[in-house]
């Protein structure tokens, strides 16, 4: 007796065919899948949304940020809604319930001085606003100090290791403009990107503009002086940090104060702990008390203490008109996005319809 036994599949037998929403469905979440991989991991966009950065970076400018520049941060809450904001009318789009520690990725190179960098607000570290690392505003801004640099300002002008460092070619700032009392031609405003801050006389203005349009404003006929407005040295600003009058510091005359460096030691005492109390407590999680000449961290005597990140110095080119680095101090290195690589859109919603695209900002390179 032959037995045959046929195992063969029956080809006949069609698997059901999906309807058209589950297949709308399948390209969506793999579209949403996709997309966030590459989000999270190479690139992002983000807009410019205030004029911190005029001159180099304009308001309205959409950009590339490059994630794999630096190496890709992994995310501290990735339970959350993809391309979204933080909050929503009101409501988390995120959920704090899991939240990792800091964990980033080898990139390509690492922050140079006058990189410009896409990072999260550390001003928005504290326990007063209570957002995750990653769920903080994102700012951009020009990189002036990297970690174990010595940073100053003298009447505006950054020194580095006690060396003058370059300043963006385009780079703005106040100038106290004085006329004959004649107009200045707006179109010539707007051809030189200078901007009128404020009017105190007929004649006398507070302009923002760059050096080079600062020279071309001096030739005007109607125009007296062009003086660059500079905060004179030793004269105290509450706003600027370290917030304490012991430092006399203000907007164009900083410092000079060291960046810390991961494994960097610093002895502690009055000063210290004045210039780096916020990243030993806030950015470094240790609970820091002074009990009379004492200094205690985490309840033990320290004389001394030994960073666990590096920290970098941020300001921007539009250099009186930029919350910065000098308001709220240095930025760890757990709230560093990314490289601004590309401009790839620009629109100036100051202009008509048809004027609106900034056709020479479109695919150009960020340097």
């Amino acid at each position: 007796m032959n037995w045959k036994f046929n195992f063969k599949k029956d080809t006949k037998a069609d698997k059901p065919k999906k309807s058209k929403t589950r297949e709308w469905v399948d390209a969506i979440v793999f579209a949403v899948v996709v997309s966030t991989i590459v989000r999270g991991l190479f690139f992002s966009a983000y807009a410019i949304p205030s004029g911190s950065m005029e001159g180099t970076q304009l308001t309205g400018d959409y950009l590339f940020v490059s994630k794999i520049s630096y190496g890709p941060r992994m995310a501290n809450t990735p339970l959350a809604i993809p391309f979204t904001e933080p909050t929503m009318y009101g409501v988390k789009t995120y959920w704090d319930g899991l939240q990792l520690p800091y964990w980033r990725l080898p990139g390509f190179t690492h922050i140079k001085n006058r990189d410009i960098v896409v990072f999260n607000k550390p001003d928005e570290a504290g326990p007063e606003y209570n957002l995750p690392t990653d769920e903080r505003t994102c700012l951009i801004k020009r990189c002036q100090a990297i970690p174990g640099d010595v940073l100053s300002i003298v009447n505006s002008q950054v020194y580095i290791n006690g060396k003058p460092a370059p300043n963006a070619p385009k780079q703005q700032t106040s100038y106290d403009v004085i006329t004959t009392g004649l107009p200045i031609n707006p179109e010539i405003l707007q051809e030189h990107h200078i901007t009128i801050q404020n009017q105190m006389l007929p004649y006398n203005y507070e302009m923002v503009m760059s050096v080079e349009a600062a020279a071309t404003l001096k030739t005007f006929s109607n125009v007296k002086s062009v003086t660059p407005i500079i905060a004179q040295a030793g004269t105290y600003d509450a706003q600027i940090f370290p917030h304490n009058e012991k430092f006399k510091w203000n907007l164009d005359n900083f410092g000079p104060i060291r960046l810390p460096k991961k494994g960097w030691t610093t002895p502690l005492n009055d000063s210290t702990l004045t210039l780096y109390r916020r990243a030993i407590e806030v950015y470094e999680n240790n609970k820091v008390t002074v009990n009379g000449s004492e200094i205690l961290i985490n309840g033990k005597k320290a004389d001394s203490y030994t960073f666990k990140m590096d920290y970098y110095w941020m300001m921007g080119d539009n250099r009186h008109d930029s919350l910065d680095s000098r308001f709220w101090g240095y930025v760890p290195e757990d709230h560093i996005i990314g490289k601004a690589v590309l401009n790839w859109f620009s629109t100036d919603s100051t202009q008509n319809i048809f004027n609106r695209v900034r056709w020479n900002r479109v695919l150009r390179p960020i340097n």
